[in-house]
């Protein structure tokens, strides 16, 4: 796989400065935290209610030293309890207005997390490329989701492909700066709320609307470009694998 990568097209240059200058805040609709998360579940993302920040750094879990604070679903039963159903979705918004929410992986869908730097260089090349990137997120924990189809749901409980990735950081040599969510994992779905002074966020740079490519169409660019931001100060601010589990 090659790490190296000639001089860019009109077309590539201009992708790269809209990705570099595009303001997701700028999203359709990304006031309306309810058709966000409408939109989402239509897409057929199960949902479930996630904890949110709390003054001070803090989360609203009564965990003290939570370790991963405002990113992690509020039920131990996340698994079961995550659905697309829009009547239950609206209870769960209402009675908790301040909840992110969190997107349980491996039913329909997987996510390949990278880092921001690398997951921008990687879209661009995939845009410019013309290869199907489906719904991608930005996270100020200076992440990038790549939102997709899952590896499947074998009938054989054998078959099932755990999400190492996550589980086990020391697999993050293999596969540099790269998380791969599958079965047993989740992320926060936009619009969501980190903890910090500033007004820190997870949001759409493609929207759910996008259909959800297969992983594999996508990973040897996002690979790549991981291995090309290794040790850089962009991805070197977590070399944990996140979410942790609950």
């Amino acid at each position: 796989m090659s790490a190296t990568f000639g001089g860019r097209s009109g077309r590539q240059g201009k992708l790269s400065q809209w990705l570099r200058g595009r303001r997701p805040q700028e999203t359709p609709g990304e006031g309306d935290r309810e058709a966000q998360l409408f939109a989402a579940a239509a897409a057929g993302l199960p949902l479930a209610p996630a904890a949110h920040p709390a003054p001070g750094y803090r989360c609203s879990c009564d965990r003290v030293g939570c370790p991963t604070p405002a990113r992690h679903p509020v039920s131990f039963a996340w698994q079961t309890q995550s659905t697309t159903d829009r009547a239950q979705i609206e209870r769960w918004a209402s009675h908790q207005p301040e909840a992110n929410f969190i997107t349980a992986t491996g039913m329909v869908h997987d996510v390949l997390d990278v880092p921001l730097a690398a997951g921008r260089e990687a879209l661009e090349r995939l845009l410019a490329s013309g290869v199907e990137t489906g719904p991608v997120a930005e996270s100020d924990d200076d992440r990038m989701l790549f939102f997709t189809l899952t590896r499947g749901t074998p009938e054989d409980e054998d078959e099932w492909w755990p999400c190492e990735l996550d589980c086990r950081p020391e697999t993050m040599d293999e596969h540099p700066g790269l998380r791969w969510h599958c079965r047993g994992s989740y992320v926060l779905v936009p619009p969501a709320r980190l903890p910090g002074d500033d007004d820190r966020r997870v949001r759409w740079v493609r929207g759910p609307e996008h259909a959800l490519p297969d992983p594999l169409t996508l990973l040897e660019t996002l690979t790549d470009a991981c291995a090309r931001h290794v040790g850089t100060e962009e991805s070197g601010h977590s070399t944990a694998a996140w979410p942790m589990r609950h």
